[in-house]
């Protein structure tokens, strides 16, 4: 693992379309780069117990939580031949339909880019101390269980 210090990966809000465009845009001279894969977390509108979600907000103990995410991205680098990895979390309130999650990763081959993205969702999923409230269309609200 290297010593840099982590950046943050959260945004206030959703993560629109045009951020999500623009990384993608970015890359286009880096010309090692053979293959791509991205994965898009968005809010669903799940009906829990006759009350549908209207949205989630995100809060995330931010020292913990960002060094988890930099762990993460460090093992991913370890384990596969990625050209570049860029991971972005809402915190606050995003409505359902609308991006909280932002996974993107780079390499020369297409494989390892499959391979690479699964592993770095479901560690999110597993080890990093972000939380979600669903906010119902009543205004009641619960935290989110992750499935």
């Amino acid at each position: 693992m290297t010593d840099k210090k982590s950046k943050s990966v959260f945004m206030e809000g959703a993560i629109t379309s045009e951020f999500i465009g623009n990384s993608i845009y970015k890359h286009q001279t880096k010309t090692n780069i053979g293959a791509h894969n991205i994965f898009l977390g968005q809010v669903r509108a799940d009906v829990i117990n006759d009350k549908t979600v209207l949205a989630i907000t995100y809060t995330a103990y931010l020292d913990m939580a960002n060094q988890k995410f930099h762990e993460i991205r460090e093992s991913a680098f370890e384990k596969f031949e990625l050209t570049c990895m860029h991971i972005y979390h809402s915190l606050g309130t995003v409505k359902a339909g609308e991006i909280c999650l932002f996974v993107f990763v780079s390499a020369p081959r297409r494989k390892v880019v499959f391979e690479a993205l699964e592993y770095i969702v479901e560690a999110i999923k597993a080890d990093v101390p972000v939380f979600g409230k669903e906010i119902f269309e009543d205004e009641t609200h619960q935290w989110k269980v992750n499935s």
